[in-house]
């Protein structure tokens, strides 16, 4: 297959490209940069110069390619709503351009565990919270994307968990780590028992992968390989790590402690992965989130 990959230079979009590549796919990567354009040829890969707010450009780089997998997101946190305008815009440009061409191909849009409802076992067949203010602005790109199946694409969502991980940014962790680096204490709120659950970025690739090649149309699929890591075990190998003493702080404490991740750092974000696993035959195998710490403690220091 061809695939056209948004994000195809970030953090998870560089294993999906080196995913896709050697399983035999021929890849076109979208880059706004000189040095993506380089990293992107190096590994054979065709080049798409611009960005997610060009239009015309996705249209036309989806129309040339058997299937979409888009990992970009213009993250704005100043305009969060604007980012996700800015996605749904996106999705809609490819995916009228899939439909358009027609012949069954694929759509596959990110989105993330975090839009669910908080304290129970997210499952696949879930839909976003919308009394929470960043689902209610991201969670309608998963809609939009799986209303593309109506028109005979094969249009599906991969949700990540907050946990992403591996050498690098490692999602959410990238912003634990410098909190904790900045307040000389690798810190949880209370008993520490609120978990996220967590993927590494590799298996996410397989993934991408197995849904672009044979996902069916409307189909939700969670990059979930530990369905919760307690905050407290996280806090605990961060602190060994960094060389910092862990403490427990009153949820009053948060907001000071963590200034706008303290939302995100007192979720109880748990999910199955369970209907992927069956669906896809996906079978997750790289290190677990607190055995990797340490390599993205060294990774985000060096």
């Amino acid at each position: 297959m061809r695939i056209f990959v948004t994000g195809s230079t970030g953090f998870v979009g560089s294993s999906v490209v080196k995913e896709l590549l050697s399983a035999g796919h021929q890849v076109l990567g979208l880059t706004r940069s000189d040095k993506g354009v380089e990293l992107l040829k190096a590994q054979g890969v065709e080049v798409l110069r611009g960005n997610i707010e060009d239009l015309e450009l996705l249209k036309n780089g989806a129309s040339e390619c058997d299937a979409v997998i888009h990992l970009a997101f213009a993250h704005n946190m100043a305009d969060f709503s604007g980012s996700c305008v800015t996605d749904r815009a996106a999705i809609t440009a490819m995916g009228s351009a899939l439909a358009a061409a027609g012949g069954n191909r694929a759509l596959v849009v990110t989105s993330g565990t975090m839009l669910l409802s908080r304290g129970k076992i997210g499952n696949e067949a879930d839909t976003p919270d919308m009394s929470n203010p960043g689902a209610s602005a991201c969670g309608p790109s998963e809609s939009l994307c799986l209303d593309f199946a109506k028109q005979g694409v094969r249009a599906s969502v991969v949700r990540l968990p907050p946990t992403t991980h591996g050498p690098g940014s490692s999602g959410f962790m990238s912003l634990l780590i410098p909190v904790a680096i900045q307040k000389g204490v690798a810190a949880y709120v209370g008993d520490g028992q609120n978990r996220w659950c967590a993927g590494h970025r590799d298996d996410a690739a397989k993934l991408y992968r197995l849904a672009v090649e044979k996902g069916e149309a409307g189909s939700v699929f969670h990059a979930v390989a530990e369905e919760g890591v307690p905050l407290k075990d996280i806090a605990t190998e961060l602190g060994k790590s960094l060389g910092i003493p862990v403490v427990s702080i009153t949820l009053e404490m948060a907001e000071d402690h963590f200034g706008g991740f303290k939302d995100l750092a007192t979720a109880d974000n748990i999910a199955s992965s369970a209907k992927t696993k069956e669906q896809l035959g996906w079978n997750p195998t790289s290190p677990g989130l607190l055995e990797d710490i340490p390599i993205i403690v060294r990774a985000l220091l060096s």
